[in-house]
């Protein structure tokens, strides 16, 4: 769905979502990044990340929460970022964004853990993605401590493991999966 058109996004939950069908598991993973000096930032390049990175998290656990409700089971696992942590120069729309999706996340999670769902929060580094491309002019070895840039297979394990059962008794938390970058 595109993320830019909340039409597009009410429009595909409604064929998605019908009265005996529900996700049980939600790992909201949008984000998109428009690089400036706040500055020079354009009104449309602030409001597309927060479109982006934060009010589609409204509208797909506005979506997803009733079938887990009802189920009283749920996983909701977003994925923010270092930047949403601890900020970053060019960044202020995309580190605004990502940080209120941790700041949702946790209040979300207090809302709906005695309903049997749990919300946690991801915060990849740099991670050698179609995102990450364009940073060759970031020297990764030396910022980072492991001294190279994370795999998606290294997020994806820990969002596996939120997912499952053997993460019952977590709730609300970032777990940060950026070689030590911030920590």
């Amino acid at each position: 769905m595109n993320l830019l058109d909340i039409d597009d996004i009410k429009s595909k939950i409604s064929e998605i979502f019908t009265d005996d069908t529900g996700f049980d598991i939600l790992i909201h993973n949008a984000g998109a990044m428009s690089d400036t000096a706040f500055y020079f930032m354009s009104e449309n390049q602030w409001d597309d990340i927060i479109q982006i990175s934060l009010n589609s998290f409204f509208y797909l656990n506005q979506a997803c929460l009733p079938h887990m409700i009802s189920n009283r089971w749920g996983r909701i696992i977003t994925i923010s970022s270092v930047s949403g942590e601890m900020g970053n120069r060019g960044q202020v729309n995309y580190s605004a964004a990502k940080g209120a999706v941790i700041a949702a996340t946790k209040a979300l999670s207090k809302e709906v853990a005695r309903k049997g769902i749990l919300v946690n929060s991801v915060s990849p580094g740099f991670i050698d993605t179609q995102m990450t491309k364009d940073l060759e002019h970031i020297n990764i070895k030396e910022m980072v401590p492991v001294g190279r840039a994370g795999k998606p297979s290294e997020v994806a394990g820990v969002v596996g493991f939120l997912a499952s059962d053997d993460a019952s008794y977590i709730n609300g938390t970032v777990i940060q999966v950026n070689g030590g970058l911030y920590s």
